[in-house]
């Protein structure tokens, strides 16, 4: 079953055992009506950003939303081309993760490939979310900001924070930039 239609049906799946309107998931979530409309329809996939705020008036990892539990496993080898890959392709969102955790049952962090083209960024709003992130620049050039700090990280950096405090990144090199990304506790998020 394709990730957009799995998304779609849990997110409408757990919204309407929660006696919860399309409205007050909005409201609660701060996701635009519009938008979670478009999701359960199967139409669109969110990005992480959008996913970890329905998750967490759920209180349900994003794991959730995208996890086919008769195909999950508590153990996963990914090789290069054959990971879960999504692809965001936005005014800011010009990326692509693979991920690494797709498949294992129930994880308890997050972690994923990404490949930011030039130019692309998290948005001009911040994210925050609980938990702590890793971000490990394998290529290129990342700006990152964590409340009122600005990190240039270049390849072989690395930068690790509480992911509660605001935050935003933008690929400020003239190439892509190749990222490996974790999350955690994932079960939270």
């Amino acid at each position: 079953m394709q990730i957009k239609k799995i998304l779609g049906k849990k997110l409408k799946e757990i919204r309407l055992k929660r006696d919860m309107t399309i409205q007050v998931l909005a409201e609660r979530s701060h996701v635009s009506s519009n938008m979670i409309s478009r999701i359960e329809r199967g139409l669109t996939i969110p990005s992480v950003d959008i996913l970890m705020r329905l998750a967490i008036v759920f209180d349900k990892s994003i794991n959730y939303f995208v996890e086919d539990v008769s195909t999950s496993h508590e153990i996963v080898v990914t090789r290069p081309g054959e990971r879960d890959k999504t692809v965001y392709d936005d005014a800011q969102h010009t990326m692509q993760t693979e991920s690494f955790t797709s498949g294992l049952r129930d994880p308890q962090f997050m972690s994923f490939f990404c490949t930011i083209k030039p130019g692309g960024s998290s948005g001009e709003q911040n994210m925050y979310h609980p938990g702590d992130e890793l971000i490990y620049l394998l290529e290129g050039k990342l700006r990152v900001e964590i409340v009122n700090e600005v990190h240039h990280l270049e390849a072989g950096d690395s930068i690790s924070f509480k992911s509660h405090l605001p935050h935003r990144w933008f690929n400020v090199g003239n190439g892509e930039a190749k990222v490996i990304w974790t999350l955690s506790p994932f079960t939270i998020i």
